[in-house]
């Protein structure tokens, strides 16, 4: 008889939540209960930050830059419909513009005149579509190795896109996840990425049915946010890792002819995911690139 291997993760998000004193809250989005972490609160000349995480991932990625951001900071991480906490639906849409509209319904609660947007990968294209739907702009918008970005100039942003990284991101067994945590690094196997996937490993086999439908959902309308970012794009800093193996670093050089204004910073050997795999410097980036958009 196979015995089911523990599921540790509720009981280590309770503790990392606890040693970053954020507080867990809860609101409904289309029909979605989404939880989300809260740190801080909004005032006079303080910072609202919104940290939109990635594929298969969760609100606790952004663990080590809560931890080294300031504390006078107001800091929201959703845990984006779908994924961690917040409820998955079999018949809802997961494309980027759809979780844009249901972030912007939210963050319409959330009173500020200093709204900053940062998100990794798949929190990167969605945050470039809410960057461009707010009723009004946020002060400033991060992308961190970010999906929905052509590969290059001659690339057919309407047209149907066809990928095979639903073999890395969505794994099928124990190899696939500890291959999952290596590739979206520098590739090469680590500690930490075993760790990861002993920790992570059994709520991502559980939730292999919605990875799919949700990777298909975001296939079906890939390159969304290149129609968005452009000239009346708001302040925009691109952070990517020169090792990744998920979203190749060409597709940095569409920025240069796209969004001109962009500030880029090209981490050298990191991988996909430049808050956890280099947080100091990723952090201080974003801060100083924060504090210079004024109060």
């Amino acid at each position: 008889m196979r015995i089911p291997t523990p599921n540790l993760w509720p009981a280590a998000r309770i503790g990392q939540r606890v040693l970053l004193q954020a507080r867990r809250r809860q609101t409904l989005v289309d029909g979605h209960n989404m939880v989300y972490l809260e740190r801080g609160k909004p005032g006079a000349g303080r910072p609202t930050l919104v940290l939109i995480h990635g594929f298969a991932a969760m609100k606790e990625n952004w663990g080590l830059w809560l931890q080294r951001l300031p504390r006078d900071w107001h800091l929201l991480a959703p845990d984006l419909p779908g994924f961690g906490e917040s409820d998955y639906r079999p018949n809802a849409c997961y494309r980027y513009e759809t979780q844009a509209q249901r972030l912007k319904h939210w963050l319409a609660s959330v009173h500020t005149d200093n709204l900053h947007l940062a998100g990794s990968s798949m929190g990167g294209a969605i945050a470039a579509v809410l960057a461009h739907s707010l009723p009004s702009a946020p002060r400033s918008l991060t992308l961190l190795n970010s999906a929905g970005i052509p590969e290059h100039d001659q690339v057919d942003i309407h047209a149907p896109v066809e990928s095979d990284r639903d073999a890395i991101l969505i794994p099928r067994d124990w190899k696939g996840v500890y291959r999952m945590f290596n590739s979206v690094g520098t590739g090469r196997p680590s500690v930490s990425g075993l760790a990861m996937a002993g920790l992570l490993g059994p709520d991502l086999l559980e939730r292999r049915g919605a990875l799919q439908h949700i990777f298909r959902d975001m296939l079906a309308d890939a390159l969304a946010p290149a129609r968005y970012l452009g000239p009346d794009t708001p302040p925009l800093q691109v952070q990517w890792g020169d090792r990744d193996v998920i979203t190749p670093t060409r597709c940095v050089d569409w920025f240069s002819s796209a969004t001109p204004h962009a500030e880029i910073h090209m981490f050298r050997g990191i991988g996909h995911l430049p808050m956890l795999e280099t947080p100091g410097r990723s952090a201080s980036v974003l801060e100083r690139f924060i504090r210079r958009q004024g109060p």
